[in-house]
């Protein structure tokens, strides 16, 4: 219960405040808000601190530089499975060609929410929805943080 429980809570909290906050700015997208919060804390909710701060750095600059990518083709062109797939590719070389492959997951992840997003919802702002997408995986970041930091307090073992 000691994993399971901050795990739950963690998820739990994302997607309330990150469905929350993502309906301050557009109403439609706030259950993908709520939802991509909560992925990303139970993504970087890890056994220890020290591993969820890991887990965090990676997916915090996966997702933002999937997020930019996206953001740019998104300005200039609309949604297809073309420029999905393309987008994709080029962001994963990216990551490949600047020496950090293991981002390009988190980032190619981070395209495809922010993309299926703007699919279902034509009207939204592509900066404002790669934002958006962007600030909720910053919140279920740090709420994998804090309960994984609580956690290791209870055990004994905060570090």
């Amino acid at each position: 219960m000691l994993f399971s429980l901050p795990l739950a809570l963690t998820a739990c909290l994302a997607y309330a405040i990150g469905s929350h906050i993502t309906g301050w700015f557009h109403a439609p997208s706030a259950e993908i808000g709520g939802l991509w919060s909560a992925i990303s804390g139970i993504v970087v909710f890890q056994a220890s601190p020290k591993e969820s701060i890991s887990s965090a750095s990676l997916r915090v600059v996966g997702t933002a530089i999937g997020a930019i990518f996206c953001a740019i083709y998104l300005y200039f062109f609309d949604f297809t499975l073309y420029g999905f797939g393309l987008t994709i590719l080029l962001t994963a070389w990216v990551c490949q060609m600047t020496n950090i492959p293991d981002h390009a997951r988190l980032a190619c992840i981070t395209v495809a929410v922010i993309m299926v997003t703007e699919a279902a919802n034509p009207n939204l702002d592509s900066t404002l929805n790669a934002s958006l997408r962007f600030g909720e995986s910053c919140i279920g970041t740090a709420l994998a943080i804090f309960f994984s930091y609580l956690r290791g307090l209870v055990k004994g073992h905060p570090g």
